[in-house]
């Protein structure tokens, strides 16, 4: 290999922040940090039985997250006990010493038993290696793996020999040594390496570099430098020799390899070798595959492929998916019939037979497993065999065309009522689709007749097929369902409904269901019109105890007249005469059921509202026909402002049901954060609510509705009270009777919010209607996206959302606010929350860059070094803080004195550090 052949190697670009991306695509070594976990102090953390291997695979490193650049090595090496971590942690971003570089190494070798432990080791006095390594480090002069007039040199012992941090050159010798390929690093030493620093590359270690770039396993950093003596941390190492396992022929005791040959009840089979192994598969096992190095699920293993398994005693550590293609082929004919042990195919000549055994699975046309007696002569079947043990036996006979004849439970997947078609997941997990025909199909729940629009996915049901069409479908356990039709009655317990077929039915009511109502807000059952002809028109939604959950109005038979003007009542007829807002005259009949309101009465009665319908007032009617299902005395209107006339000082208001009227300006104006409103305040298309004064003719209040985010400041739970400010001011809500949701919609208490949290809130005027929680993300920018208006935002756990920002977004940095993500870096940490208007605020953290000093842990505060003595050095620390060095995360006694950090503020307090 030639130097310039070599000085064409891709060269990746590694920086601070991208270490962990290009460490991932090759072996770059470089990183600081504590002593390596195999110590003397802890010598069980060496142990290097099988069953030590397992448990130190199957536990989770906590300090390696899933993603992490080398995750699937350090599971890998850990699961073949190469590697180990203590105390669950494996400390990626320690560095490691020569002395535990060579244990690993001798690990690799499958030489660490060779150790004598029990004589007495004796190296020369100024070649200093910690006690319990030294035995191992003879070992490995004995083996070869180093070279003993190299490291014994005196130039190389001005040093504590073990305890000095490997650098990238020693071991890439020590790799090549232990892969017992020093014959091609002698025929590449002569040769330069390419790299930028070759001259920094000491003379007797050119040879190895070139053989590891050569073999694929190291190489270079940006600028096109090797760094020869940067420092190796243990996921770099963990990664070096992971990688190295292709060129070896040493292969560990716990590792086997074959195909995949059974996978169920949690174990995984594996044939190799003309036997079949099965082992145990438990939630700590990890997966990955050769192609990649993200980790991946168990449900992407299929049957018949190849893989790795790492483990002791049977039990799969870690799997290695290595081919992901199926060792199968298949096979199409006419079944004939099938007697013990054999199936048997008609052909040309006769029977083609094919042999089978118990673990070979019978499917009939929808996959759904059958008995081997079930499949009919004449089906048109698949055979398919495997390919990897050469006796090519059949795993599975599918019917591919044949006549099902059968009753199962499963749960609904999809309902394609155009195509009369259903999709069931059966008992054994099986997806299968029959058809129905009207007229010969049975839809059914707890003995009520049911429509196929009734039907809802998820439900649990019995289901029967006769000759392939579904000839019934029993509901056994519906996670919901919805019926329609009109109320006829309405009690605090019951609704009657009458559906379109002319049938009644009654329901139980669930307790508080939820009332929707077009263009009503927090609409209540007191809300619903009820009637033997003229109800509402409703969806009800029934739950699996087929009790009602909710109530949505679809349409309403009445009609409805807001504000109408009484012209004359006559109480001995009880006829009502009155004109609408376009002075249209109505007359209807009222009568015992008529729903009264007026003054505010308890017990309201035709007696008591006859001297208030006199002419001029004005009343709230709904009627159908001719007949008054409700009268009520107008105490108020509800609707939007369509318009503003200040020199006749009047406003139009059109009402939810579409009507519009004039009327004169309030003598008040309620509008929450407006301590002196007015009309000048009320735009045009506001919702408000026009309070009447007692004689009707006159707007006592206007309250404007509104919806503010605001920021909690104090919480009483005691009192079900709520301190809250703005940029306007502060003020006090009291929530007893105001419903409150978190960001999902699912009801909170005040107990369930903190302070320092935002709220929407919802106001009529000043009074609130409904209290929304407000979530709050605050993280590093992952990635942003202005054309598409996306933010992604990864959390302090390592979880990442993506924000919308196409209704809007306000960005704020250091106090100055703009409109555009654009601004906006994947450098910057942000708190990201959605305002009320439903626009996307995204403050930009602050961030100082300082000189490690100390940590007062009594104080829980951060103090840096000054610049000068003017400048602050004293920070809070949050109680969370997240520490770290690109993707590794540290812990608070990794940081040392005179360290460059990065602190980023979440309201004058540290929420992250990072070590440069």
């Amino acid at each position: 290999m030639s130097g310039q052949k070599r000085s064409k190697h891709t060269l990746r670009a590694y920086s601070t922040q991208a270490a962990s991306a290009v460490l991932a695509g090759a072996i770059a070594f470089g990183g600081a940090g504590t002593a390596f976990a195999e110590t003397a102090a802890t010598p069980s953390a060496t142990s290097t039985t099988t069953t030590q291997a397992a448990a130190a695979a199957s536990s989770i490193f906590s300090d390696v997250k899933t993603g992490f650049w080398a995750e699937k090595h350090i599971y890998k090496l850990a699961s073949q006990g190469i590697v180990v971590g203590n105390n669950g942690l494996f400390r990626p971003g320690d560095s490691v010493t020569q002395q535990e570089a060579v244990l690993m190494a001798l690990r690799f070798m499958k030489l660490q038993d060779s150790v004598d432990s029990a004589t007495d080791v004796v190296l020369p006095t100024n070649f200093e290696v910690n006690n319990y390594y030294k035995p191992y480090v003879v070992l490995a002069f004995q083996s070869g793996l180093l070279d003993k007039t190299a490291e014994m040199a005196a130039d190389n012992l001005k040093t504590s020999w073990g305890a000095r941090k490997a650098s990238r050159e020693w071991v890439a010798e020590l790799l090549i040594r232990a892969l017992g390929k020093t014959s091609q690093a002698a025929a590449a030493a002569g040769e330069t390496t390419g790299f930028a620093d070759d001259s920094k590359v000491s003379a007797n270690k050119r040879g190895y570099i070139n053989a590891a770039v050569d073999l694929g396993l190291a190489n270079g950093l940006d600028g096109n430098r090797f760094d020869p003596q940067g420092a190796v941390t243990r996921a770099q190492l963990a990664t070096f020799f992971s990688r190295a396992e292709a060129h070896s022929t040493v292969q560990p005791d716990n590792t086997v390899s074959g195909t995949v040959s059974a996978l169920k009840d949690g174990k995984l089979t594996l044939y190799r070798g003309g036997s079949n192994s099965t082992y145990n598969l438990t939630a700590a096992t990890a997966y990955f595959t050769s192609a990649s190095e993200t980790r991946i699920s168990l449900n992407e293993i299929q049957p018949y492929t190849k893989v790795t398994v790492i483990g002791a005693t049977y039990n799969a550590a870690y799997v290695e998916l290595t081919d992901p293609v199926q060792q199968i082929e298949s096979v199409e004919g006419t079944f004939a019939k099938v007697t013990p042990g054999v199936i048997w195919i008609d052909s040309p000549s006769g029977y083609d037979q094919y042999s089978y055994d118990e673990n070979t699975v019978f499917a009939d046309v929808n996959d759904a497993v059958i008995n081997a007696s079930a499949v009919t002569a004449g089906s048109k079947i698949k055979l398919t065999r495997e390919t990897y043990s050469g006796t090519r036996k059949v795993v599975k006979l599918q019917v591919t065309s044949g006549i099902v004849n059968k009753t199962a439970s499963g749960t609904i997947q999809s309902i394609d009522a155009a195509g009369k078609k259903i999709t069931f997941k059966n008992a054994a997990g099986t997806i299968e689709s029959f058809s129905w025909e009207d007229g010969t199909t049975l839809f059914s729940s707890q003995n009520a007749v049911l429509q196929p629009a009734d039907l809802r996915t998820n439900s649990a049901v019995n289901y029967t097929v006769r000759n392939n069409i579904l000839t019934s479908v029993e509901v056994t356990s519906a996670t919901e369902r919805t019926v329609q039709g009109y109320i006829v009655e309405l009690t605090d317990s019951t609704i009657v409904y009458k559906k379109s077929d002319g049938t009644r039915e009654v329901k139980l009511l669930a307790a508080s269901p939820a009332i929707v109502i077009p263009n009503v807000t927090n609409p209540a059952a007191a809300d619903l019109i009820a009637d033997t002809v003229g109800g509402d028109n409703v969806q009800l939604t029934l739950n699996s105890s087929d009790q009602v959950t909710k109530i949505e109005v679809t349409s309403r038979q009445i009609e409805q007249y807001t504000g109408a003007t009484v012209v004359a009542y006559n109480t001995k007829t009880q006829l009502l005469t009155f004109t609408d807002s376009s002075n249209k005259a109505h007359v209807v009949l009222l009568n015992a059921s008529t729903k009264l309101a007026y003054d505010g009465a308890a017990s309201p009665t035709l007696a008591g509202i006859a001297s208030r319908l006199t002419e001029g007032r004005k009343v709230d009617v709904n009627s159908v026909g001719d007949r008054a299902l409700s009268v009520e005395s107008t105490t108020r209107y509800s609707g939007t402002v369509a318009s503003l006339n200040a020199t006749a000082r009047t406003l139009v208001l059109k009402l939810t049901n579409g009507q519009s009227m004039t009327l004169p300006y309030p003598l008040t104006v309620d509008y929450f954060g407006k301590a002196a409103a007015s009309m000048a305040d009320v735009a045009v298309n506001s919702q408000v609510t026009a309070v009447l004064a007692g004689n009707q003719d006159v707007i006592s209040v206007l309250r404007v509705h509104s919806a503010v985010q605001l920021e909690i400041t104090s919480l009483n739970s005691a009192a079900n009270k709520m301190g809250v400010k703005w940029s306007g001011g502060t003020t006090e809500l009291y929530t007893l009777t105001i419903p409150m949701t978190n960001d999902a919609g699912q009801t909170i208490t005040i107990s369930d919010l903190k302070v320092g949290g935002f709220i929407n809130v919802k106001l009529d005027g000043s009074s609130p209607t409904s209290i929304q929680a407000v979530k709050v993300s605050s993280g590093q920018v992952a990635a942003v996206d202005a054309a598409a208006a996306t933010l992604t935002v990864k959390d302090y756990t390592g979880t990442s959302q993506t924000f919308a920002a196409a209704g809007g977004v306000r960005v704020v940095r250091d106090g100055v606010t703009n409109t555009s993500l654009a601004s906006v870096t994947t450098a910057d940490r942000v708190e990201v929350r959605k305002d009320s208007d439903g626009v996307i605020l995204v403050r930009v953290l602050t961030q100082l860059s300082k000189v490690f000093s100390r940590i007062e842990a009594g104080s829980n505060e951060l103090q840096v070094k000054r610049s000068n003595l003017n400048d602050p050095y004293r920070y809070v620390l949050a109680p969370n803080v997240y520490i770290h060095q690109g993707d590794t995360t540290l812990s608070v006694q990794s940081l040392k004195e005179n360290d460059n950090i990065i602190l980023y503020f979440n309201n004058d307090v540290v929420v992250e550090i990072a070590k440069q």
